[in-house]
């Protein structure tokens, strides 16, 4: 009880510190003094944390307990978004940025893992519920930051964005008091990263991650603020952005179940691309008018995410080639990503609108298209690199190599 008590509280605090920034995005430019490509910058830092600070985490836990790894990250995590709350200048705000993804990016990395280790006969159980309360905490902070913030008045955005650290401290007390648990089996095995890369299969389903990432992170932390600037309030903007949120629960639980399906897979992927367009074209030509329509297609349009993690578990033969898969896709997937939100604050920058973010999220739809429909296809990267094998890797040294990211989902294939 107390290990799940503590892998939900982890996961309420994922994604907090990300969807805070959306709704008080405004603001912080204006305390910063920043300029909208600063302020891309902001939104896209998770990305580059995730991207790179992740594969930290194997080695971490290889070398540490697990438990005591992810305890001193939420540690990390409150700091800094206390010192990026109280950061009187941008690249200050930005390194406490940097410090608040360390929870975040290892909790991502480490919890499916801890979820195995104690609960291996309910691991759907505790991956499901925390899963849920990481979508619950970020749709929390996307409709309560903004009010908060005005509720406070001057520098309000502060306190709204350091209220966060009190619930990552939280999480960390459980993680101290579990004793420590023997680890059984063999030695863990892996698979030489550097070997996907010859494989055609893994760079498209990379590019399909990176793409249907920007696309969450660019409707996490611009679509707030673009509904600022057509005339609706900051705390209605943030509940839309949280209505968003909240599609995307029931989703993740649901997809996975179709895309496990051959035949299914192909709609599924042209009914999300429709979910996509139709969202975005509302929003263009008509933001303030069935808002919360559009959002919510767009939240539909988001069911690509657990259809990618179907796919790693599908288009590999092995646990291991698929853990390999999945650090690969990920982390480039991330690297890719990154580079939306970013986008978005230049091109607003120097158009002084959003017809840049509408071309960019157009132009991924299309790629998300492409490349999904490439993946799609039933092979396995175990096929088109014969050098893949799986090795055991010596007695004392752990394969920190096959970490992913993210947990892929494995399923085997029906239908």
């Amino acid at each position: 009880m107390l290990v799940a008590v503590a892998i939900v509280l982890t996961g309420f605090n994922l994604r907090t510190a990300v969807n805070g920034v959306g709704p008080v995005l405004q603001e912080i430019e204006d305390g910063l003094g920043i300029s909208s490509g600063a302020a891309g910058l902001i939104t896209t830092m998770p990305l580059l944390c995730f991207a790179v600070i992740g594969f930290a985490g194997p080695p971490l836990a290889a070398r540490f307990r697990d438990g005591h790894v992810l305890a001193a990250a939420l540690l990390v995590m409150a700091l800094g978004v206390v010192g990026r709350a109280a950061a009187p200048s941008f690249w200050l705000f930005l390194l406490g940025t940097v410090a608040t993804m360390v929870g975040g990016a290892l909790g991502n990395v480490l919890l499916p893992g801890i979820v195995k280790h104690w609960f291996p006969t309910r691991t759907g159980l505790l991956v499901g519920a925390y899963s849920t309360t990481m979508a619950v905490g970020g749709a929390v902070a996307s409709v309560s930051t903004a009010p908060i913030a005005a509720s406070v008045g001057v520098d309000g955005w502060r306190w709204a964005l350091g209220v966060w650290a009190v619930f990552a401290v939280l999480a960390v007390v459980p993680w101290l008091l579990v004793p420590r648990r023997t680890s059984v089996g063999g030695a863990p095995r892996g698979v030489r990263l550097r070997l996907l890369v010859r494989s055609s299969l893994a760079w498209q389903l990379a590019v399909f991650f990176g793409l249907q990432a920007m696309q969450a992170y660019v409707i996490v932390g611009w679509t707030a603020q673009y509904l600022r600037d057509e005339g609706m309030s900051a705390a209605a903007a943030g509940v839309l952005v949280g209505v968003n949120a909240l599609i995307v629960i029931p989703l993740n639980a649901l997809v996975p179940s179709g895309a496990v399906r051959q035949s299914w897979q192909r709609p599924m992927l042209v009914g999300f691309m429709a979910c996509y367009l139709v969202g975005w074209t509302g929003l263009l030509l008509s933001p303030l008018t069935l808002t919360w329509l559009w959002m919510s297609m767009l939240g539909i349009g988001m069911g690509t995410f657990a259809m990618v993690l179907s796919l790693l578990g599908l288009r590999a033969r092995t646990p291991e080639t698929v853990n390999a898969l999945s650090t690969v896709v990920q982390g480039w997937g991330y690297a890719i990503a990154a580079a939306g939100p970013v986008l978005v604050g230049l091109l607003r920058g120097l158009t002084g609108g959003y017809t840049g973010m509408f071309v960019l999220v157009y132009a991924g739809v299309a790629g998300l298209f492409v490349t999904g429909w490439l993946v799609c296809a039933d092979r396995q990267v175990d096929d088109e690199v014969p050098g893949l094998q799986t090795s055991t890797t010596p007695t004392g040294s752990p394969a920190v190599e096959a970490a992913g990211v993210e947990s892929p989902v494995v399923l085997e294939p029906r239908g």
